[in-house]
């Protein structure tokens, strides 16, 4: 779906990538400010010009042997991380504008309005200036807009960072019905976790314009490299499960989870879902024998893969829990004391409120990594 190989050096700063992802869906460019993700998809959308560059998005060369697209004939829609809207314009202008610029490029079927303003929840701000929409209303106008030029590949430059908490959990939904309903290959920017865990299918964490590590946000969240981004408050399995059964009246869901089922409060997932949600290493209490009479309501069976330091007092603990896989930070004295070692059975405690913030409804099953 993607190779994109890119160089750039600029005012002391280099860019230098390799990113290869076969499967369709959100690639997310995750890192700290400053670290290159901007420059990278400004590279891939002709807006810098690039010192080299092999860049093919679904078979498309951008640049190939010294010979680079103009930004106009690439196909890319870009939404930035401020709308860019034309003031002068309503909101239906303002999508009349992208869709004047329609590509016929791709071979799934063109991208209308009557797809476009339902799926954004536009239809009500249609006739609307652009002073009198709210900061996520903006955006997903100019997510519409960009979706109407039929793009080959859809680049979000982190369009929710001007945006407070409330109009951030407004403009997040939408984002994931387009991961979910459109096929458009994506590259979303971001420097927060949060917007990573719900959004990408694939991850890539840079640093300094390098590639420190790719792969499924699965593989991600068990490697130390993302720790250093993060902090260790924020590290934890990102892990993947089917709800079997809802709770209506008080919103807890069943969900297996490898050999184990977990309970979390989840109102909007229906039977047969697929559902993401990270375990945060910090909530995971291991026990080396079954614990009774606990108000905590979630106890998996697993044993330990591995134990690596964590800090000089604190050790992570990689826990199989049969097609999952699992993190708990214990300090080294508790290690000790429980006799902890690879290959020892043991019992993950989690409480369910602590999932609550970081569960989320999916379209399809992803794979788990192996430990």
């Amino acid at each position: 779906m993607f190779s994109i190989r890119a160089k750039k050096r600029r005012d002391g700063f280099v860019l230098d990538v390799d990113i290869e992802v076969s499967a369709p869906g959100v690639v997310a460019l995750f890192g700290r400010s400053g670290c290159g993700k901007t420059t990278l998809v400004n590279v891939i959308a002709g807006l810098l010009a690039a010192d080299e560059a092999h860049i093919v998005i679904d078979g498309w060369a951008l640049d190939k042997n010294g010979k680079s697209l103009l930004a106009e004939h690439r196909g890319i829609g870009y939404v930035f991380q401020d709308a860019r809207l034309f003031p002068h314009f309503d909101v239906m202008g303002n999508l009349r504008y992208g869709e004047k610029r329609a590509k016929s490029h791709r071979d799934a079927p063109r991208i209308t309005l009557e797809v476009v303003a339902p799926l954004l929840g536009l239809e009500p701000l249609l006739t609307r200036r652009v002073h009198q929409l709210s900061g996520g209303e903006r955006q997903r106008v100019a997510l519409g807009r960009a979706l109407l030029t039929n793009p080959r590949l859809l680049i979000l430059d982190e369009p929710l960072a001007s945006l407070d908490a409330a109009r951030r959990e407004e403009v997040l939904p939408y984002l994931e019905k387009l991961r979910d309903e459109l096929a458009i290959p994506m590259i979303y920017v971001s420097h927060q976790f949060e917007e990573v865990l719900r959004l990408a299918t694939h991850v890539v964490l840079m640093e300094k314009g390098k590639v420190l590590s790719q792969g499924s946000l699965d593989e991600l969240s068990l490697h130390p490299e993302l720790r250093a981004i993060v902090g260790p408050e924020a590290v934890g399995a990102v892990i993947h499960g089917l709800v079997e059964s809802v709770d209506g009246g008080t919103g807890l869901a069943n969900i297996r989870v490898g050999n184990n089922v977990l309970r979390i409060h989840l109102r909007e997932a229906r039977a047969g879902a697929h559902i993401r949600a990270q375990l945060l290493a910090r909530d995971i209490i291991l026990a080396t024998t079954r614990p009774d009479n606990l108000s905590v309501r979630n106890i998996m069976t697993g044993t330990i893969a591995r134990i690596v330091p964590d800090d000089e007092n604190t050790q992570l603990v990689y826990v199989d829990i049969g097609g999952a896989s699992i993190l708990s930070r214990v300090t080294g004295a508790a290690s000790v004391a429980l006799g902890l070692r690879a290959g020892l059975q043991v019992w993950a405690l989690v409480k369910s409120v602590s999932i609550r913030g970081h569960a989320f409804v999916e379209a399809a099953p992803r794979q788990q990594p192996a430990l």
